[in-house]
């Protein structure tokens, strides 16, 4: 597909510096542009590129000022990053598109499959499945008996959801995903573990992604959930009985033990270890690699560190931990002076 530069400025409500007809037909990172492609800054760190790069038009924010010529189209707009973002979905192929249902795959007589949907080759879907509109259901993809999946869910090949449980509208599930095995539940028992049953289900409300091969644990006894617009990045591994806010997002590799409740707009970075039974309140921010074993009572609180604690205490803290040796150094000179000293005898 190509497009003007004026029809990409109509698209996002931008303005157009530069010229307005020059084509696009493809997108690429700033410091690769070439001639005919389209990209975009958002990032301060990147605008040296914006003066050398060969691509015909970049999509900038309405407060960017150039220091330097610049060479390519201009299209200001809002915000760059998101308009840019719907441009790319603009350029896809979207492979989603696919309606119908591929054989070899095995659908329950008493599954419903709604209008416009997809199931691919080898999927399988258990008794009174419910499959929204427009749902799409990549190959070896295996759905349990009672499950619910809401209208455009999208999920993935290799994707597996045990019974019972409930998948929202809109929800993006990648590939190797688990939602609903048993939780980590097990009872000492005369030196060995009794297992105890997991009889609960996982819910995910409306707007959810959900990284590829994270799992999700169902609960002991009623749901784990996991709220409406929460954004999951691959290889997270979510326990039963967790509780995860609205619009809250975590990074690659976090653990989150039983029972924990995290609340809403909260931000999550990688690595992440939660203990289970607390309390996160709503807006927290965790910085990567961090261990958290007591409740984050405050709203908005932003914490680091294993175990975490407030972040600007974390930073005067990290500086002297990096002069520890320094400090040892003259502790051992001072009591080597101590020690020699012999104060004059009255």
């Amino acid at each position: 597909m190509e497009f003007t530069a004026k029809q990409i400025g109509d698209l996002l409500n931008g303005e157009v510096e530069g010229n307005p007809h020059v084509q696009v037909s493809r997108l690429s990172k700033i410091e690769e542009g070439t001639n005919g492609s389209l990209t975009f800054l958002s990032n301060p760190k990147y605008e040296s590129y914006i003066y050398s790069t060969l691509a015909s038009a970049v999509v900038v924010s309405r407060d960017f000022r150039a220091q330097q010529p610049v060479n390519a189209t201009l299209i200001k707009v809002d915000d760059a990053y998101q308009s840019f973002a719907k441009l790319l979905g603009m350029f896809s192929e979207n492979p989603e598109n696919k309606i119908g249902i591929e054989n070899p795959c095995f659908l329950s007589p008493s599954a419903s499959i709604g209008k416009d949907a997809y199931v691919g080759a080898f999927a399988y879907l258990g008794n009174r499945v419910k499959i929204g509109n427009s749902v799409k259901i990549f190959p070896n993809v295996f759905i349990g008996d009672d499950v619910s999946i809401g209208d455009e869910t999208i999920i993935y090949a290799g994707a597996k959801i045990y019974s019972g449980c409930i998948v929202g509208a809109h929800c993006i599930i990648h590939s190797g995903v688990i939602i609903g095995a048993d939780g980590f539940g097990f009872a000492p028992n005369d030196g060995k573990y009794s297992k105890v049953p997991q009889t609960g289900n996982v819910v995910v409300e409306d707007h959810v992604e959900i990284g590829a091969n994270t799992t999700i644990d169902r609960a002991t006894l009623g749901s784990t959930l996991i709220r409406k617009g929460v954004k999951l990045d691959n290889l997270i591994q979510i326990a039963h009985n967790v509780e995860i806010g609205e619009n809250t997002v975590i990074a690659a590799q976090t653990g989150i033990a039983g029972s924990t409740k995290i609340g809403k707009n909260c931000m999550i970075g990688g690595q992440v270890g939660i203990i289970g039974h607390l309390t996160i309140a709503d807006g927290v921010k965790i910085a990567a690699q961090s261990g958290i074993g007591t409740s984050i009572t405050h709203t908005n609180e932003i914490v680091q560190g294993s175990p975490a604690f407030p972040i600007s205490d974390y930073k005067r803290t990290y500086v002297v931990f990096k002069k520890l040796p320094e400090i040892e150094k003259r502790i051992a000179e001072l009591e080597k002076l101590l020690s020699s000293y012999k104060p004059d005898n009255p």
